[in-house]
């Protein structure tokens, strides 16, 4: 019998061969044992689950919200969305929309648009990397790059999905987020994709942004391992839309070395706004792009099309050919869209030198004779394209919409700045106007006249 045992079996040891018998008897035993079964004990009566469903409360499927009439039946236009609008069937000069550069309903775009149409169609259906990349979006990305004096860009199908994807593109969980407390919801929902450590400081503060960097520094110094691994980011907007003011960039630029982070910068309200030929805050500044890791804005406002764009060094932009989530997933912008885009492109290069002097002028009227209503505050600086009034007493979500309404009845469309309950830091209740580098002066004083009649017309 002994002469039937393998030869490795006898020069075992004897521990070795007992963990194997228990580890077979333990897999027979769960091969074999009989499962589990509740107790028929633990049975609930007839009575117990009558009693049980009449106690129960289930809770709603969506919670209470109070539906203003603004909601339910929003205002209609009919027609192109352009320096005038057919609001509710009554024309209406338009400052709530961000035309800045009247672009939509431009006739130049529209037979741009018209030749797009019969030439590609409507649509691509499909992303870039599946048959959805046509020469226009090539030629697009070349132009925008060019724009800004830079190696390369990218082109996304949707303004908010632009930055939204570009941020967790690069930082991880691990690495770490300084961001302004005034920065848009998109950039928002981008940071909490990035799932990194998020540090918010005041908005446009420079010192509490310090701050925030020493105490990181200082983190830094008692764990140099886990430093070195971590990367650092700053996200900021060169002109914040929900404030009307710009980012200190040459001071941030300056802790950029001084602290070792890369910058994001969202050029989405001051890209085709600010500067002398609409380059943006970099052009403002005179900051050298080369210096600003990534810029990113949006086609939906100036240039009156419909997308959004990432431009800076080849290095870092083709990075999101495969990482950027929103260009890797989803269709790819319209030909027609892309056309518009260059053409209004062509149009900025074109007449550049009048068009944004032009902007700047009207922005600084309109700035200064809302200052002069009684009883009204303008928030941002003056040369910005966008204005947050508010009421300087009382000042209700209420009260604005009465003299949006007021506004509205008197053939000037207005709109009260609105955000989601998902939103951190929202400012407080304003009327948001956009200046219109087309607007006459006899416009503007139409829209602040309105705006004070409707304040008197609500007993303030």
């Amino acid at each position: 019998m002994l002469d039937l045992i393998p030869d490795y079996v006898k020069n075992a040891p004897f521990y070795h061969l007992a963990v194997e018998a228990f580890l077979l008897v333990w897999i027979l035993w769960l091969i074999f044992r009989k499962s589990y079964s509740p107790a028929e004990k633990n049975k609930l009566s007839e009575k117990d689950k009558k009693e049980l469903l009449e106690e129960w409360t289930p809770e709603p499927l969506v919670p209470d919200y109070e539906f203003k009439d603004s909601v339910i039946n929003p205002r209609v236009v009919e027609g192109p969305v352009a320096k005038y609008a057919i609001v509710n069937g009554v024309k209406s000069l338009n400052a709530a929309s961000f035309n800045f550069l009247n672009m939509v309903g431009n006739e130049k775009i529209n037979e741009k648009a018209i030749k797009s149409i019969e030439k590609y169609g409507v649509g691509s259906c499909g992303p870039r990397g599946f048959y959805g990349t046509i020469d226009v979006h090539l030629e697009l990305e070349q132009r925008l790059a060019k724009f800004f004096s830079v190696e390369e860009g990218i082109i996304y199908s949707y303004g908010f999905s632009t930055i939204a994807s570009a941020i967790p593109a690069y930082s991880k969980r691990g690495d770490i987020i300084f961001a302004d407390e005034g920065v848009h919801f998109a950039i928002q929902k981008g940071i909490v994709a990035s799932r990194s450590d998020v540090r918010y400081f005041k908005h446009n503060d420079i010192e509490d942004l310090e701050r925030l960097l020493k105490e990181q520094e200082e983190a830094d110094k008692k764990n140099p391992k886990k430093a070195k691994a971590t990367r650092r980011f700053l996200v900021i907007e060169g002109l914040y839309m929900n404030h009307g003011d710009l980012c200190p960039l040459p001071k941030m630029v300056d802790l950029k070395y001084k602290y070792k982070y890369r910058i994001f910068l969202d050029e989405t309200v001051s890209f085709a706004t600010i500067g002398k030929t609409g380059r943006g805050v970099t052009e403002y500044y005179n900051v050298p792009r080369e210096k600003i890791d990534l810029i990113s804005g949006s086609m939906e406002l100036s240039l009156g099309s419909v997308g959004g764009f990432c431009v800076g060094s080849s290095f870092v932009v083709q990075h999101q050919v495969l990482s950027g989530q929103g260009y890797c997933f989803s269709a790819s912008l319209p030909p027609l869209l892309a056309a518009s885009a260059i053409e209004a492109l062509n149009i900025i290069e074109a007449q550049q030198g009048e068009m944004f002097p032009d902007l700047e002028k009207k922005c600084k009227l309109l700035h200064q004779k809302l200052k002069s209503v009684n009883n009204l505050t303008v928030s941002g600086i003056d040369i910005s394209p966008v204005k947050h009034v508010r009421l300087s007493f009382d000042n209700t979500l209420e009260k604005l919409e009465k003299i949006v309404d007021y506004a509205q009845a008197n053939s000037v469309s207005l709109t009260v700045a609105r955000y989601l309950k998902e939103e951190k830091f929202s400012p407080k209740p304003s009327i948001r106007i956009s200046v219109n580098y087309d607007l006459s002066d006899s416009e503007i004083d139409l829209i602040v006249n309105v705006i004070e009649q409707g304040i008197k017309s609500i007993g303030c």
